[in-house]
């Protein structure tokens, strides 16, 4: 610096100021209300007005939530409780109709002394279902989850223990076929044989094993009739086998219907055309009331059964959409790759494609799922108790609660809505998982 220069300057600062504090607007809640609700004048009207209706929604039925009554033995006294404190014209919700049915919504005509069953069998779904869905959990326990759906239906259902024991040998003699014939005959006559001597094993020996073997060991519990099912017992069970059976069914009809092989691909195509071409209430008719046109005489086939086929076959054509958009989605270099590599159809399916598609297609599987989950509400109509319109209307039928409405509805929808909301945030939660490009 200049003698000059230096009588013209009176301080020079040689330590850096303090960052200074955002504005307010810039931060916090104010910033995310001007971004989110008064971002424009079209906006903050949209605000305004929502805001107000909401406050007018909640202002008109806040007082028929706040005047509810837990503690009552019917319908009538629950109406000369809220009228005694509130006044003569005064409304009000009546809960007390849960508490003295809710074994009903839960567990339809379930024998009472047999709750602990269909509990259990729900704790040891969360348990099977665990390892699926979280992968840091011990992948020993998937092989719980394969052995769970034959001891699920044994506590569901009970009778002798030989029945789903034989059942689940179907399916090691599929694998054992599977095994020995594709080094020999390939694997399409691999896969060919693992379906078809399961079934073959299914229709011809698996009863007479299963009775031999409870006349030689008699080992089981009591059985409950499918007409006892009711409620969420009988929504649960529908709705889970369905999503557990229906995706890889749905897989493999997605890679049949891409299928080179002009016999797979017609039934592939087929079959989802006919069956995304007709109502699931036909379906379900067809499996009360048609189907034991077509079955021996004297032939016993179960009525949850029947409707556990219709319903899996039936989301298995929309998971099949859905899985083949997701092929389609996939570039051909991935397909490239896999040939480079070396890789045959069935490897290549495994190990790159299908992964790439399958997460693609996790929006489109889940709401597929939820809505299979919903729909299990229609069995209603082939004389099952459902927890929506079934039980209500049995609830409904006593005399000490009829004329009870709005209780029961919002009760079922809230039970609804929990596990479609737990469905919808862990799709988001795998979905942001496993979002790995552009990273």
């Amino acid at each position: 610096m200049t003698d000059v220069n230096a009588g013209k300057i009176s301080f020079v600062r040689d330590t850096m100021l303090p960052p200074s504090a955002p504005p307010v607007s810039q931060v916090g809640a104010v910033r995310w209300a001007r971004e989110n609700l008064f971002a424009g004048p079209v906006n903050t009207f949209l605000t305004v007005v929502s805001v107000g209706f909401v406050v007018w929604l909640v202002s008109h039925m806040w007082p028929w939530w706040a005047r509810s009554v837990w503690n009552a033995n019917s319908l009538t006294e629950c109406r000369e409780i809220i009228r005694a404190a509130y006044g003569p014209d005064a409304t009000g919700a009546c809960w007390a109709m849960l508490k003295e049915r809710w074994h009903q919504f839960l567990f339809g005509f379930y024998p009472s002394e047999l709750y602990w069953r269909p509990v259990l069998t729900f704790l040891l779904l969360i348990v099977a279902v665990a390892p699926v869905l979280f992968d840091k959990l011990p992948r020993q326990m998937l092989r719980f989850s394969l052995l769970f759906p034959a001891l699920g239906y044994w506590l569901l259902w009970g009778g002798s223990v030989w029945v789903p024991v034989v059942a689940l040998a179907g399916f090691a003699i599929g694998y054992a076929a599977y095994r020995i014939i594709s080094p020999v005959g390939g694997g399409i006559l691999g896969v060919i044989a693992a379906a078809v001597l399961p079934v073959a094993w299914w229709i011809l020996l698996a009863g007479p094993v299963a009775g031999a073997l409870q006349s030689a060991i008699p080992l089981g519990i009591e059985s409950v009739s499918s007409r006892q099912f009711g409620g969420f017992v009988l929504a649960f069970t529908i709705g889970f086998t369905g999503i557990a059976f229906s995706l890889p069914l749905g897989v493999l009809l997605a890679l049949g219907r891409q299928s080179d092989l002009f016999i797979v691909k017609t039934l592939s195509v087929g079959f989802i055309e006919f069956i995304r071409g007709v109502p699931l209430i036909t379906l379900l008719f067809t499996a009360s009331l048609l189907l034991n046109y077509f079955l021996p005489p004297g032939t016993d086939f179960d009525i949850i059964l029947r409707v556990l086929i219709m319903v899996t076959l039936f989301a298995s054509a929309y998971i099949a959409e859905v899985i083949r958009g997701g092929l389609a989605a996939l570039p051909k270099g991935q397909y490239e790759a896999a040939d480079a590599l070396g890789l045959d159809y069935w490897k290549a399916q495994r190990l790159i494609i299908m992964p790439q598609a399958l997460k693609i297609s996790i929006p489109g599987i889940v709401s597929t799922f939820i809505g299979l989950f919903k729909d299990t509400t229609l069995v209603v109509f082939v004389g099952l108790l459902d927890p929506l319109k079934g039980i209500t209307d049995a609830v409904r039928a006593d005399i000490d609660w009829k004329g009870i409405y709005w209780e029961p509805y919002i009760f079922v929808g809230a039970v609804f809505f929990v596990f479609c909301f737990g469905m919808s945030r862990y799709s988001m939660y795998l979905e942001r998982k496993l979002k790995t490009d552009h990273r």
